[in-house]
């Protein structure tokens, strides 16, 4: 038998609706989302991978709309030199017979649907064990048939399964439960796995693909897929990820002390490659303490900046105030606002309060802050303006 190669991808989640952003970064998110079949067939197409593996969750729910399916569809039908071979997940589990039945109907001859736990040839010496999901939580371990599974002396022998093994490798409560030397027990050359977003390697013979298009910071960087040569039975597989995704996710921390220049620190975690911020989505987690001034310079930055990005969000939660009495001359000399400002300073400060009361006093002092500062700015021009 020749080598026999094919592409491990899972988790495509079509259909995705990314409610927690704003509308812009959510339509650029789904756009995405949506053309990575096509992706997946140049990736498969320029690497001579004739098979295609899904893992489970090609949809993001039981009840896609007719737009994206067809269009998946579409997009394996226009690679008609693959084979898609796909399996239903915990969240397009086979119990959405509506879906599959529309996706039989609608389905090209390349594209092959695994509904049952059976044995299926997909090449000459190549039999594919197939685990799919029956119904969203089926509380087994779907697998566990591929042990007795009979197939001919000599052929390669892969499982494709959905679900988490032991406490690690799936992104859903109270997902199934895979045994982790299945690929031994069911004396498999290769197990590819889906449920769990990142890239991941169980064992030599067990990996997660994660999802080609990557949809949370959880897991960082760009979705990838995996590209599997198997060359005879019993030897260990050879496996490269390979980058997929369109859109690069990054999770950092921005460590601050009042003695740092905040708004340099914060650029210099800004992408090198300017150019390609827009494929970026940024989320900065600051910490420690920081000055009044440093956080006008943080919200600065972020403004000039943050419009560029595809998404930007820079989490404050663990970020403290230290207010300094020189700087509320910068909001006020006198008058009602200086007033005012020293009652709030006296409040943040005061620690006889509830830390929620001192936190709510500590961010209006801030906002007067970034109040004053642009009642001066705005004084300065127009000022020039008159001279």
């Amino acid at each position: 038998m020749s080598t026999f190669r094919f592409l491990h991808c899972s988790d495509l989640h079509l259909g995705k609706r990314f409610g927690r952003f704003p509308e812009e970064t959510r339509i650029a998110l789904q756009q995405a989302r949506q053309q990575i079949v096509a992706g997946l067939a140049a990736v498969a197409q320029a690497h001579a991978a004739e098979h295609v593996l899904i893992a489970g969750d090609m949809f993001d729910t039981e009840t896609p709309s007719e737009r994206v399916l067809r269009q998946a569809l579409a997009a394996m039908r226009a690679a008609s030199d693959l084979h898609w071979w796909i399996i239903p997940g915990n969240h397009d589990s086979a119990a959405a017979e509506t879906l599959w039945a529309s996706l039989a109907e609608h389905a090209p001859p390349n594209v092959h649907l695994l509904m049952w736990p059976e044995v299926v040839q997909i090449g000459p010496g190549v039999q594919l064990l197939p685990a799919p999901c029956r119904h969203r939580f089926a509380g087994q371990d779907l697998t566990q048939w591929m042990d007795a599974a009979e197939t001919p002396t000599g052929d390669l022998r892969i499982g494709l399964a959905h679900g988490g093994v032991l406490d690690f490798g799936s992104d859903e409560a109270g997902g199934e439960t895979i045994a982790p030397d299945r690929a031994r027990s069911a004396r498999l050359d290769y197990l590819a796995l889906g449920d769990w977003h990142g890239t991941f390697t169980l064992d030599a013979r067990s990996r997660y693909s994660g999802t080609p298009e990557a949809d949370r910071f959880k897991h960082a960087g760009r979705g990838q897929a995996l590209l599997v040569e198997l060359s005879s039975v019993g030897q260990d597989p050879k496996v490269e990820a390979i980058e997929t995704g369109a859109l690069h996710w990054q999770d950092l921390s921005l460590d601050l002390t009042p003695a740092a220049d905040a708004g340099a620190l914060l650029r210099a975690q800004l992408p090198s490659d300017r150019a390609g911020w827009h494929q970026h989505l940024l989320q900065i987690r600051a910490q420690g303490w920081i000055t009044a001034p440093q956080r006008l310079a943080l919200q600065q930055v972020i403004a000039e900046v943050g419009p560029e990005f595809c998404f930007f969000n820079l989490d404050e939660t663990g970020l403290r105030s230290e207010h300094q009495v020189e700087d509320l001359d910068l909001i006020a000399t006198n008058g009602a606002l200086r007033v005012a400002a020293e009652d709030l300073l006296q409040a943040a400060e005061d620690t006889a309060l509830a830390q929620v009361e001192r936190d709510v006093a500590s961010a209006a002092l801030n906002r007067l802050f970034a109040y004053g500062q642009e009642m001066t700015a705005s004084a300065a021009c127009s000022a020039e303006a008159e001279t």
